[in-house]
């Protein structure tokens, strides 16, 4: 269970970060909302698997799944550009999390 909590915590982090690119100077509320929550049910769901997985290995989990699925999502949006050697970086990054998972 903390492991299904500590990925989905992961992927609520790429939302929060999202939504805190496309927030205007603090015009626009659906991101800010969206930005609020995500963050807080991200934080939450981090907090309650640190109560038995180890902060290190949690956090970089943590961490790499945010990111990989925040450059993804930005690669398929066009916002930023796709190239193999930015996606084989990226599958570098969910190896080490994978590994990370795999010698906890």
């Amino acid at each position: 269970m903390s492991w299904f909590l500590l990925i989905l915590s992961g992927l609520l982090e790429a939302v929060w970060a999202i939504a805190l690119s496309r927030i205007d100077g603090l015009h626009s509320r659906i991101p800010i909302t969206v930005f609020i929550v995500g963050l807080t049910l991200s934080m939450a769901g981090l907090a309650l698997a640190l109560r038995d997985l180890p902060l290190g290995t949690a956090y970089a989990v943590w961490v790499g799944i945010g990111a990989t699925a925040t450059v993804v999502y930005s690669m398929a949006t066009g916002a930023e550009p796709f190239s193999v050697v930015r996606m084989l970086l990226v599958a570098g990054i969910i190896g080490c999390v994978i590994g990370l998972k795999l010698t906890h």
